[in-house]
């Protein structure tokens, strides 16, 4: 196990002998405060996923401005098993004695409030994790805290970019809580969002979507591609189409050597994780686009998650989001050298967490 300056400082891999639950907390740095991240269900998990997942929390967090280091957790199992549920609660009981002072936890791929709620209620504290049911004090993601964060860094990086957002046009990777937010919230400003996809194609009308409209068809037909006004093409497609503004808001390595060369747009805000490496980052930059990284752009929900921690309601949620997202959006911007977001977000992560790491020592 690799170690640098700023962590691991803790790995708790777990076993129950009655369930046949292993799991792994990896507590990466706690100078900003507890870790945070979320808990994923996979079956192929690892314990150096985790610490790679862990690491790109603690600069998530620091750069988000919050009090909390980085952290995250993973239960190895088939999420649709019937043991589920009894993997999580021996997970809980398991990790009892780090939480929450060392480690809290969040939904995440295959886990939701439900669990959330669940896990909270084994450790016996409100405070073991974030994203639980509105019953229980919780700021779900369901609100749609992620998707207002991405729309006002998109903003802020319009701006910078001397784009008119209610005159850009703009495309939408991706249909779920983070798409269908950042689209109704960038309509509602004016802007026109041309393409959308999901996982069955994309649908485009360069006159633009009804948001509205194209809710009630991904609702009532369960794809975006069944909306009436628009062409249908292949969910790659959309990445190559000439529009102002893209945003990947699904899945991983979307943007990739195959097709890097027919991006288009000329502002990327990166509503996935990782929806493209570095290198093709680098790419794009050098052509004059200007990417809005993923940890800048998309850390409303772990802000949203902050917000729960301390008992915060809907309102004042939002407000912070806004703040936070828009501060930080525009700090990287002006610390910017060459085009590189990236590079800049980073630098300033790194130089929170060690400000914190002297304070400590």
């Amino acid at each position: 196990m690799t170690v640098d300056e700023f962590g691991p400082e803790i790995v708790f891999e777990v076993y129950d002998q009655k369930t046949g639950m292993w799991g792994v907390v990896v507590v990466d740095n706690t100078a900003l405060g507890p870790g945070k991240g979320g808990t994923r269900f996979v079956p192929d998990i690892t314990t150096d996923e985790v610490k790679g997942l862990a690491r790109a929390m603690t600069w998530k967090n620091a750069l988000a401005d919050l009090p909390f280091g980085g952290a995250k957790s993973g239960i190895k199992g088939d999420p649709k098993s019937p043991h589920k549920e009894a993997f999580v609660r021996a997970f809980a009981r398991k990790i009892k004695s780090i939480v929450p002072n060392l480690y809290i936890g969040g939904p995440d791929m295959n886990t939701t409030e439900k669990e959330m709620g669940i896990i909270a209620q084994e450790i016996g504290t409100r405070q073991a994790t974030t994203g639980k049911p509105l019953e229980m004090g919780g700021l779900p993601h369901e609100l749609g805290s992620t998707g207002f964060g991405v729309y006002h860094s998109t903003l802020v990086a319009a701006a910078h970019k001397g784009l008119d957002i209610s005159k850009a046009t703009v495309a939408i990777e991706g249909f779920g809580n983070v798409g269908t937010f950042t689209m109704k919230f960038l309509t509602e400003k004016g802007a026109t969002v041309v393409a959308v996809s999901d996982s069955k194609g994309t649908i485009y009308n360069e006159k633009g979507l009804d948001y509205h409209k194209l809710m009630e068809t991904k609702e009532k037909q369960g794809t975006v591609t069944k909306y009436a006004d628009g062409k249908v093409l292949h969910a790659e497609d959309l990445f190559g189409l000439s529009v102002d503004v893209l945003i990947p808001g699904a899945r991983p390595n979307v943007i990739h050597e195959k097709n890097v060369n027919s991006v288009k747009a000329k502002l990327i805000v990166e509503a996935a994780n990782i929806p493209m490496t570095y290198d093709i980052e680098k790419q794009l930059m050098k052509k004059g686009v200007l990417i809005i990284p993923d940890f800048v752009a998309n850390a409303g929900g772990v802000i949203s998650s902050y917000c729960e921690w301390k008992g915060l309601s809907q309102q004042e949620m939002f407000k912070i989001v806004e703040e936070r997202i828009v501060r930080n959006t525009k700090a990287v911007l002006e610390r910017m050298k060459n085009h590189d977001v990236r590079a800049a977000a980073l630098e300033l992560a790194k130089e929170r967490v060690r400000k914190a790491m002297e304070k400590r020592n």
